[in-house]
């Protein structure tokens, strides 16, 4: 039985990696943080069907040696490395903190495998903030990447760490670069899940308005679990390689917002308010990814943009009036 290793196995993508591994019949091992412990019902909210079939480990990735030994005890035969600190800030204290998190944390990952077992493979979650102002789009593997907060730089520098123990160390490591995926599992601080709580809300009449910034703004939006299918794709193949993770299509945020409301018949119009301070500055191209090289080995979509959000509003539904 092959045992898998994943970090941030209670988010979104780290929850549906998990119960998709556990189908392929693979032991599966999940790192928390400590406090997820302490307040399971609402950290452990995404795996809370299968917390009985997974080993967690209440530890920090910033930890090198709380990594080291959880590498010796575990012996992974493939790590998922999707633990992040998402939070954009521009304080200096902030931006140590995110390189420590997303940086370093793959370091003593890779460091650690090197030493105990370089069998294992690496998959590496990337993102579209990896090119920022893009130069071009849409984006492939080969476009020239160019971050323009902490959080994307961090995400750059980790990939080319992991080409690095690849090409030099002969290490099986995949960076697979994730544009903007979605699902019911979606956190709060997320402008589509705002989106999606304040519209049941309104239905609901428990709200009267939906704040947004830049309804102009551009996105490729995909489903999460058709991500982490792909990143089980990426590391079946006999050489390690990099990819994106995209659907190659653009909608907006005023899209969402319409498709959201819509679905619970209301006018999105009636309810919208803009505040500028939620303006992010635009891109000169748009973020769009070109999935190609992905769908060579057999990738594709499962669900529209408005399936997604109609997965979403059902959930969110049902959590809003139980």
């Amino acid at each position: 039985m092959k045992k898998a290793l994943i970090t941030g196995i209670g988010g979104q993508d780290g929850s549906i990696l998990a119960e998709l591994l556990l189908q392929k019949g693979y032991e599966v091992y999940g790192i928390i943080k400590r406090e997820a412990i302490e307040n399971p019902n609402l950290k452990l909210k995404n795996i809370a069907s299968i917390v009985n079939e997974v080993e967690l480990i209440p530890m920090s990735v910033t930890d090198p040696m709380a990594v080291y030994k959880a590498i010796k005890k575990i012996h992974p035969d493939e790590i998922y490395h999707l633990a992040a600190s998402s939070f954009v800030s521009y304080e200096f204290e902030d931006e140590v903190a995110m390189m420590n998190s997303n940086f370093n944390s793959t370091y003593y990952l890779l460091s650690s495998i090197l030493e105990i077992n370089k069998d294992c493979k690496f998959f590496f979650a990337g993102s579209s903030e990896m090119f920022g102002e893009p130069f071009e789009s849409p984006q492939s593997e080969n476009s020239k990447f160019n971050p323009k907060s902490m959080y994307g730089i961090a995400k750059v520098s980790s990939y080319y760490l992991l080409k690095n123990f690849r090409d030099k160390k002969g290490l099986y490591t995949c960076t697979g670069i994730m544009y903007n995926h979605e699902s019911p599992r979606r956190k709060s601080e997320f402008v589509t899940k705002k989106i999606i709580e304040t519209a049941v809300r309104i239905k609901l009449g428990r709200a009267k308005e939906l704040v947004l910034g830049n309804l102009d703004a551009v996105r490729d939006w995909g489903y999460a679990p058709d991500y982490m299918n792909a990143a089980l794709l990426i590391m079946s193949q006999p050489k390690p390689d990099d990819y994106i993770i995209a659907t190659g299509h653009l909608h907006s945020v005023k899209q969402f917002a319409e498709t959201a409301f819509s679905l619970l018949d209301l006018k999105v119009d009636d309810y919208i308010k803009i505040n500028t301070k939620y303006f992010r500055a635009s891109e000169n191209y748009p973020l769009c990814g070109n999935p190609e090289k992905l769908k060579g080995l057999g990738w594709s979509t499962s669900k529209s943009f408005t399936e997604i959000i109609k997965m979403m509003i059902e959930e969110e539904l049902t959590n809003q009036t139980n």
